[in-house]
C-alpha cells in the first residue's frame, strides 16, 4: 500500500515539474502561429480574468468591439497590457481599449500594430507560479532542486541494480566452484 501511494506521488511529482518547465520554455520559445503566452500582472480587467493570470494570445487579421486584446512592447522594463476593446476607429487602423474593472477607457488609442494578439484562453493564477519560476530562486526551487533529486534517485536505483547483479554473479560464481561446474 505505501509502495502503492510512493509511486503516485511520484508521478504526480514528475507530472506537476514536467507541466511547471514545459509552461516555462512556452513562453521562452516561440509557438507556431505566432501564439504567445503572457502574463497578468494588473487587475484592470477583473472577475473576467484575475490578476496572476497566464493569457494565451493569438494574431487576429481583424478585431472588433468586445475583444479582449493583448498589446504594447514587452521588454524588462514594460509590460504588455490586457484590456478590452471599446470603440474601433479609423476603419480597423486603431483601437480604443479599456479595463473591465476600470472607470475610463484608456487615454491612448492603440494602433493596429502594437496589438500582440487577441486573448484565445486565460488560466487563472497560473501565472503566480511562472513569474516565480522566471526569477532565478524560483527556478532553483521549482525546477532545479526537483530535476536533481529526481536525477538523484535515478542515479541511486542504477547503482542498486548493479549491486544486485554483481552480488548474483557471486553468489552463481560461489555455487559454481562448490559443485565444481566450469562455465563455457
Amino acid at each position: 500500500m505505501i509502495n502503492y501511494l510512493y509511486k503516485t506521488v511520484y508521478v504526480l511529482f514528475i507530472l506537476a515539474l514536467v507541466a511547471v518547465a514545459g509552461l516555462f520554455l512556452a513562453t521562452m520559445l516561440p509557438i507556431p502561429g505566432n501564439v504567445e503566452i503572457k502574463i497578468v500582472k494588473s487587475g484592470s480587467m477583473e472577475p473576467a480574468i484575475p490578476t496572476g493570470s497566464i493569457v494565451v494570445v493569438k494574431p487576429a487579421a481583424e478585431y472588433a468591439v468586445g475583444d479582449v486584446v493583448t498589446f504594447g512592447r514587452d521588454t524588462k522594463d514594460e509590460i504588455p497590457t490586457t484590456h478590452r476593446i471599446v470603440e474601433v476607429q479609423s476603419g480597423g487602423a486603431s483601437y480604443l481599449t479599456k479595463g473591465d474593472a476600470n472607470e475610463e477607457a484608456d487615454p491612448r488609442t492603440i494602433l493596429a500594430s502594437d496589438i500582440i494578439g487577441r486573448v484565445w484562453i486565460h488560466v487563472p493564477y497560473v501565472g503566480y507560479i511562472l513569474d516565480f519560476a522566471r526569477k532565478p530562486w524560483g527556478f532553483t526551487l521549482m525546477i532545479g532542486i526537483p530535476a536533481g533529486l529526481i536525477i538523484l534517485d535515478e542515479l541511486v536505483r542504477i547503482v542498486q541494480e548493479v549491486q544486485k547483479m554483481y552480488r548474483r554473479r557471486t553468489i552463481d560464481e560461489e555455487i559454481a566452484s562448490d559443485f565444481d561446474i566450469r562455465k563455457p
